[in-house]
């Protein structure tokens, strides 16, 4: 007997009983005895629940799912509530049931009990779980909520003591809402800080990590160019622990390059083959491949792989092997070929046509390159908890890592032109080009176009100047052997110093005399005996120059001075204890003034302080040393001297000069 259409054979399970293998009547079913069919429906028992509108039966139906859920939530019994909220979680997937409980106003008993924020954790996870499941449908629009609600959540996401589940849940929930439209972006802006989403991604909770990397991210791509700088720079300077949690959001998102850089080229892979022949193709028009022999294609394939700058022209692949870079460096070869692709042509084309020993391979700059930048940044090193130099230039740009390799490239061909390189010259290369990004980077460029133009600025030529500049100023002189050098010749060169400042002394100098009523229209002159025992000094006219020292008829002896003090600018005086005198002074320059305070500390037995004195002792310590070390340019000082070798067993080799004597 053939079997009636309208049976079939079909596994069901009633809740609270065993499932049964039975024949379904898709007209009427009797096995439970159930009596209102309108109130079931089929439900699929695996993860996903979503019902079978198509046939009735056996799972309450949506409608009354809805209602008893909808009820259950409004229980006065928490257990009921906690019940109700997570079998909610769990059947807000389908759209079905999300459309009878949303046409009941339940989304909106879930907003209300968020806004209250009365219930337990568990509770509260729930309730943001089946919000988010029926939002994910698109059935209520995002806008539609209120303000209140965008704040309890946010204080979620910045409370320092919170629930994993709550604050994981609630950092997905404002990623839809900075998402779904602009307005809803400028209130999370205000209330969630950029501080508290960085604190998130140092914590150990890898779904919190991952969520709040999502909403700042979601943040940055959302904003504009200047909401992006605003919220990265905020309205004032950078402060030392904003720094530190920039360079921390740096870190981890460059970190996410990390697996793509360990991982090595798997030759077996087609899609890894593809983006290999990919690159050759966007750089060669070649004839159709189609007609040729497969020994002609492989040949074909060869050299230009060979033009490419790769070095297994047979097997590119094995140039990728190395790791890191790894497969970053094929993403970014291919990244620069896609996305500028007449630069790259520019680039393969142009190097194809030099002699092969002075063609700048781009395959091979361009692995060492990525490396470069990979070592730049610090790629697959944990934050550091102390660092903070973050480059603002990282938050202008989506892939900011892809885009720095797109312009360095360029600027790697532009120099090894510029330096004439040959393969041979290829390391040098890619240290001139590390200390260009280096010290472009440094300055902190905001944007990648002032990146551009200052590291093109910054040429070979300028590098040399740059080095050579650095090289003057260090002079070796942190060298041990030389910073001891200096320590000999300072006792020499400040005794010509004091010698100077006597000579000066003795030589004497025209010092303006202040009257009772503080004018200074007199003049005096004063200047120290050849015997540098006494002080001479006497008025004289304005247009004297050096009178004689017979002429000066005032006379000081400095057997007694005990100090010599500056009591204002350009003033000093010298005071007699015994006699209770003093001679006061005023120098018409800073020069004169340090020439006598210098030679007065002398006389006194202490210790030449002035700045005229340091900067004359560096001078002539740099000069000193600068002869002394003429004989030994370009050649390196090392930092220990040489042992000293064992004397010989015996001085036989000497030549006896007696016996020729003789």
């Amino acid at each position: 007997m053939a079997p009636q259409k309208d049976i079939v054979k079909i596994a069901i399970q009633m809740p609270g009983a065993y499932p049964q293998l039975i024949e379904l009547d898709q007209v009427g079913l009797t096995v439970w005895n159930l009596q209102g069919p309108d109130n079931y429906a089929l439900q699929y028992a695996d993860s996903v629940q979503t019902y079978i509108t198509e046939t009735v039966n056996f799972s309450f139906f949506p409608g009354r799912c809805a209602e008893d859920l909808y009820k259950g939530i409004q229980s006065s019994d928490s257990g009921v509530r906690c019940d109700s909220l997570k079998q909610l979680a769990d059947v807000s997937t389908d759209i079905t049931f999300a459309q009878e409980f949303i046409s009941r106003d339940g989304h909106s008993l879930l907003v209300q009990i968020v806004e209250e924020d009365k219930e337990s954790c568990l509770i509260m996870t729930h309730t943001l779980t089946g919000f988010m499941e029926l939002m994910d449908h698109g059935i209520v629009s995002w806008e539609n909520l209120s303000s209140a609600f965008i704040k309890k959540i946010a204080s979620f996401v910045n409370a320092k003591v919170q629930d994993a589940s709550i604050q994981r849940l609630a950092l997905a929930i404002l990623e839809n809402m900075v998402l779904s439209s602009n307005s809803l972006f400028q209130l999370v802006r205000q209330e969630v800080t950029l501080e508290r989403l960085i604190t998130h991604l140092q914590v150990t909770n890898q779904q919190i990590q991952t969520k709040a990397m999502a909403l700042l991210m979601a943040l940055l791509q959302t904003a504009g160019e200047v909401d992006r700088q605003n919220i990265i720079h905020s309205s004032g300077p950078v402060g030392d622990e904003m720094a530190h949690y920039l360079y921390v959001l740096q870190s981890v998102t460059l970190n996410l390059l990390e697996p793509l850089m360990r991982t090595p080229l798997d030759s077996y892979n087609q899609d890894q083959r593809d983006m290999l022949h990919n690159l050759r193709q966007l750089a060669f028009e070649t004839e159709s491949e189609g007609s040729l022999s497969n020994e002609r294609r492989r040949s074909l394939c060869a050299k230009e792989f060979k033009k490419l700058g790769f070095s297994n022209n047979s097997n590119p692949g094995q140039d990728l092997v190395r790791a890191p870079p790894g497969l970053l460096a094929l993403d970014t070869m291919t990244y620069f070929a896609s996305r500028y692709p007449d630069a790259y042509s520019r680039f393969v084309l142009e190097n194809s046509s030099r002699e092969d020993k002075h063609e700048c391979p781009f395959a091979r700059s361009s692995i060492q390159l990525t490396l470069i930048l990979c070592e730049i940044f610090r790629i697959g090193e944990p934050p550091s908890e102390t660092r903070s130099d973050f480059h603002p230039i990282f938050f202008s740009q989506d892939r900011i890592f892809n885009e720095l390799f797109c312009i360095c490239i360029q600027l790697l061909n532009k120099t090894w032109k510029e330096m004439r390189a040959t393969q041979e010259d290829f390391d040098k290369v890619m240290q001139v080009v590390r200390e260009q990004i280096t010290r472009t980077l440094a300055s902190k460029p905001t944007s990648l176009e002032l990146f551009k133009n200052k590291v093109n600025a910054l040429n070979y030529s300028e590098i040399l100047k740059l080095r050579q500049t650095e090289r003057l100023h260090q002079e070796e002189t942190l060298a041990p052997p030389v910073l001891e050098l200096k320590e000999r010749l300072k006792p020499e060169l400040l005794e010509l110093i004091r010698q100077q400042r006597l000579n000066r002394l003795c030589h004497g100098t025209l010092f303006r005399k202040i009257s009772s009523r503080r004018r200074q229209d007199k003049l005096w002159y004063c200047r120290l005996s050849p015997n540098h025992k006494v002080l001479h000094y006497g008025d004289v006219e304005e247009d004297t120059e050096t009178p004689p020292i017979e002429t000066l008829q005032e006379k000081s002896k400095l057997a007694t001075t005990p100090q010599s003090s500056e009591v204002l600018d350009l003033a000093f005086s010298i005071t007699y204890d015994v006699e209770e005198y003093s001679l006061n002074f005023i120098a018409s320059s800073r020069t004169d003034f340090c020439l006598w305070t210098d030679g007065l500390s002398v006389l006194l037995g202490r210790e030449m302080s002035s700045e005229c004195m340091r900067s004359e002792l560096e001078i002539l310590l740099s000069m000193e040393i600068k002869l002394r070390l003429l004989d030994l340019e370009n050649v390196p000082i090392p930092d220990a001297a040489p042992p000293v070798p064992k004397p010989p067993s015996n001085f036989n080799f000497c030549y006896d000069f007696s016996q020729t004597e003789q």
